[in-house]
């Protein structure tokens, strides 16, 4: 049985009183696994030819969530200490039902599993994660044989039912998720023939994602080519991990980096790798042009700010998810930004893009929200102390944190909701500022 994940003292509706920074931070600040590669592992470790030891792994809700999907198709995950086994079957088991949560890469990333198993699954989530996109891998997986029961809402739950002939190629429409190409990419070794996959929509956001799955396959002895930017081609073959190591997530490193920058100081961040797939690693060069000094000496990332923020012109549509982060300090900056190419963030636990905008124009900043970006702009008349709501996602509570640090006051609706890929973020954003745990 493994632990229970939480955020310790903070109930789900409780206000947490966000801590303002009062001199300048020096800190290190060792951050827990990538969640992005954690539920990658898992899922190929449960489709590998051997039982594969997992190290240094996220435990969050996200990817507790996953370790109980794979569960429900007879795979064994032992999770109690701090090296993770997974015992793949002999054959994946049908008959069960996945609870997705609000976990993009447990609703994207497991319903193509479906295909090799022996009976049908059902899959739900959320009441949120109902109004997330699922249509594309609905269609994929009817596509590729399996027969889906959605009702016909393209969304969550649903039944679906492998069939007896997969093809060897597929379209997609991935332009709402990167989440959809990954999901099959990571089934694909394990289908007859392997897979051609075209993606057929007009963008598609998060690329930094699609190559964390290409060399995670790579890694797993998979051949992985790419003809051109929206095609992929998986040749069959099995996966051999055996033991692997996860990264830490940079993008929950994020908010402690942007920290340096709000209130002047020092973060560092150990075990940084040199080089990485990982979408967080766009943080430094955006610093640099927010004002801050970021250097990479041995493994550790050392960001130093003044408590001056400059605003940006940027296009985020490789990395998302660190766009709550980045707005934040766009919202303190001394000067306007304009955040471009995120309109796929309106299909996210929240929708982003709105929600940042209320949260940005409710504590006095000035927010010009458009269909696939966002214009921010210094407070008219200053900043005032609110409550800032988080919409049951992790990264608009993290967002409430870094603006916390400027605006005495200001307090954070269900800080919680960051047990999703950070169970002790409340004490470390305190341990960071010199505070004891609340």
């Amino acid at each position: 049985m493994s632990p229970t994940v939480g955020t310790p003292g903070v109930g789900p509706g409780q206000l947490w009183d966000a801590p303002t920074a009062t001199s300048p931070l020096d800190a290190t600040v060792a951050v827990p696994g990538s969640k992005s590669l954690t539920n990658r592992y898992l899922v190929l470790a449960a489709l590998a030819s051997e039982p594969v030891v997992i190290r240094g792994a996220l435990r969050s809700r996200d990817s507790q969530l996953m370790i109980d999907a794979l569960r429900q198709f007879g795979v064994t995950v032992d999770d109690s200490g701090d090296a993770w086994t997974v015992t793949p079957p002999a054959r994946l088991k049908g008959g069960g039902f996945v609870e997705c949560g609000l976990a993009g890469t447990v609703m994207r990333f497991v319903p193509p599993l479906v295909l090799l198993a022996d009976g049908p699954v059902s899959f739900d989530g959320d009441l949120a994660a109902r109004e997330r996109p699922m249509g594309p891998m609905i269609d994929a997986l009817r596509a590729l044989g399996a027969s889906v029961d959605d009702a016909g809402l393209g969304a969550l739950p649903f039944k679906a039912t492998p069939g007896s002939d997969v093809p060897a190629e597929v379209e997609i429409d991935a332009s709402t998720s990167s989440q959809f190409v990954s999901g099959l990419l990571m089934v694909a070794p394990r289908l007859p023939k392997g897979l051609v996959l075209r993606h057929v929509g007009e963008t598609l956001p998060s690329l930094p994602h699609i190559d964390m799955t290409c060399a995670s396959l790579r890694e797993a002895g998979i051949a992985v080519e790419q003809p051109d930017e929206r095609t992929w081609v998986v040749k069959p073959g099995a996966l051999h991990l055996r033991e692997i190591r996860v990264e830490p997530d940079l993008s929950n490193a994020g908010p402690f980096i942007a920290a340096a920058l709000v209130a002047g100081g020092t973060v560092r961040i150990p075990h940084w790798p040199a080089t990485t797939t990982q979408p967080g690693a766009l943080y430094p060069p955006l610093l640099r042009q927010m004002g801050a000094t970021c250097t990479l000496n041995g493994d550790v990332m050392t960001v130093t700010g003044s408590g001056t923020i400059h605003g940006i012109d940027a296009d985020l549509s490789p990395a998302g998810e660190i766009t709550p982060t980045i707005a934040a300090l766009c919202a303190l900056a001394d000067s306007s930004s304009h955040l471009t190419g995120i309109g796929h963030l309106r299909g996210h636990e929240t929708d982003r893009l709105a929600a940042l905008a209320t949260e940005i124009r409710r504590i006095g900043g000035g927010c010009d929200e458009e269909p696939t970006s966002l214009r921010i702009h210094p407070p008219a008349d200053g900043f005032h102390a609110e409550d800032i709501h988080t919409y049951h996602d992790h990264r608009m509570a993290t967002f409430a944190a870094i603006v916390g640090l400027h605006i005495p006051g200001t307090r954070i609706v269900n800080v919680g909701t960051t047990a999703k890929t950070m169970p002790d973020f409340p004490a470390m954003w305190r341990t960071m500022l010199g505070l004891e745990a609340s």
